[in-house]
């Protein structure tokens, strides 16, 4: 495994940022993880947050109690021969009620692609996921692993509204919605899963480097499996794994 290539920037005195390229590449998001790990295994003084993204971790810091050239000289060590992929410890079971009034999409994303409805749903529920990041609003969840045959580009016009638990594709990406939002993106069905829920511990169901199986539901179960969730229950299956 080579040393991968990356570049430190400075985000204002309390914050840098570690690029480890331009692309949506699971290699980088890969890379991005195992850093991060090692990070919060070492624990700079002066650490506050790490945030990943697909191919890049941001470090928020105490300027304070650090030095940011101190920090970003121990990430550089840190960073040095090769970062191995993070084991996949979790994996959730998440269930989802495709298409009707809970994937609006699924029979336009069909016909765009030239297959039946039926075909999206097994092609889009077959993948194991990963978890690449959470983003944009709170417990947002960016999934790598799409099959690249559904892969659509975005809606010309956005919706003002999607509901919360929206499983969505836009392009190559896959998403699980955490609240009501706008969004562009192609809405395949729906969970009643929460993934961000501010009165729960966990406050975020997932996390960055989980994977993720789509388990296709009846619609006859929506109401219970949602009110399950809006008790606090996770609804969602979670095996753990060797490290």
């Amino acid at each position: 495994m080579t040393e991968p290539s990356f570049r430190v920037l400075a985000c204002g005195d309390t914050a840098l940022t570690v690029e480890f390229g331009e692309a949506i590449d699971p290699a980088l998001n890969a890379a991005v993880l195992a850093l991060e790990a090692r990070i919060l295994a070492a624990r700079p003084a002066g650490l506050v947050e790490t945030v990943p993204t697909y191919r890049s971790l941001t470090l928020h810091i105490d300027p304070l109690e650090t030095d940011p050239a101190a920090v970003e000289e121990a990430v550089r060590e840190l960073a040095r021969g090769a970062l191995p992929v993070p084991a996949r410890r979790r994996l959730w079971h998440v269930p989802v009620v495709y298409g009707g009034e809970h994937g609006i999409d699924l029979d336009r994303v069909a016909e765009h692609h030239g297959m039946p409805a039926r075909e999206v749903v097994e092609r889009h529920a077959a993948p194991e996921y990963r978890v690449v990041m959470l983003g944009f609003l709170p417990g947002y969840a960016y999934l790598a692993g799409l099959d690249p045959r559904l892969a659509l580009s975005r809606r010309p016009n956005p919706r003002p509204v999607t509901p919360a638990g929206t499983i969505s594709i836009g392009g190559a990406q896959a998403l699980v919605a955490s609240i009501a939002a706008p969004s562009g993106w192609h809405l395949l069905g729906r969970t009643p899963v929460r993934s961000f829920a501010p009165g729960r511990e966990p406050v975020f169901l997932f996390e960055p480097g989980d994977a993720i199986r789509f388990m296709p539901t009846d619609p006859a179960r929506w109401d219970a499996l949602d009110r399950a969730a809006a008790a606090g229950e996770w609804v969602a299956e979670r095996v753990e794994r060797d490290a």
